[in-house]
């Protein structure tokens, strides 16, 4: 999302733009994980919608199910990677996630609820890939909508990830990657790394 802005200015000497598991709307994506929600377990959803409702987001039970939305669109594999739980032990103080998003993926009440720049994606012009999970929480469609509003970009999608294709399929990933960075780098002319260049 800063990246789109940052698009947005037109900035010079920017050669290319890789948007993972992003979206261009915020209530595109809030519309995406209330489908992803109700296709839960109906147990799961009701002990969702209880705590929402009076607003005890930081119950053990509604933390255990929000680990199940978790299990299924944002990490799949069978155990955390170490780097995914670095990163969750880091947000133990997220005042900064919960004022521009709110508690969690499900609760979307932060200053960013109404974030929408799916009119203003033809501004981009550089050649963009767009990357996405099968199971994402930040859905297929919110990569497809990238993908129709950026003129020219490539989309792939992750058959056996979610929201970290770069760790669940990682192979996979970086030769996405490395295919859309030859192809844009080929296309300018790219600098050759002079010989002897170790880095």
């Amino acid at each position: 999302m800063l990246a789109i802005e940052y698009m947005l200015t037109q900035p010079q000497g920017v050669a290319s733009l890789i948007l993972a598991d992003s979206c261009a709307s915020m209530p595109q994506l809030e519309q995406e994980v209330k489908r992803l929600k109700s296709e839960l377990p109906d147990e799961t959803i009701a002990t969702l919608n209880h705590f929402e409702a009076i607003g005890d987001f930081h119950n053990p039970e509604y933390r255990a199910a929000v680990v199940e939305f978790y299990k299924r669109h944002v990490c799949r594999l069978s155990a955390m990677p170490d780097c995914l739980l670095r990163t969750t032990a880091n947000l133990k103080n997220n005042a900064v996630y919960e004022t521009m998003n709110g508690p969690n993926e499900l609760v979307i009440t932060g200053n960013l609820k109404d974030w929408n720049r799916i009119d203003r994606l033809a501004e981009i012009g550089v050649p963009s890939l767009i990357l996405v999970g099968r199971y994402d929480e930040v859905t297929p469609a919110c990569a497809e909508t990238l993908h129709l509003g950026i003129a020219g970009s490539q989309l792939v999608v992750f058959e056996e990830s979610s929201h970290i294709p770069h760790i669940e399929e990682e192979d996979k990933y970086l030769e996405a990657v490395f295919r859309f960075l030859s192809r844009v780098d080929a296309k300018s002319g790219g600098a050759k790394r002079p010989s002897g260049d170790a880095s």
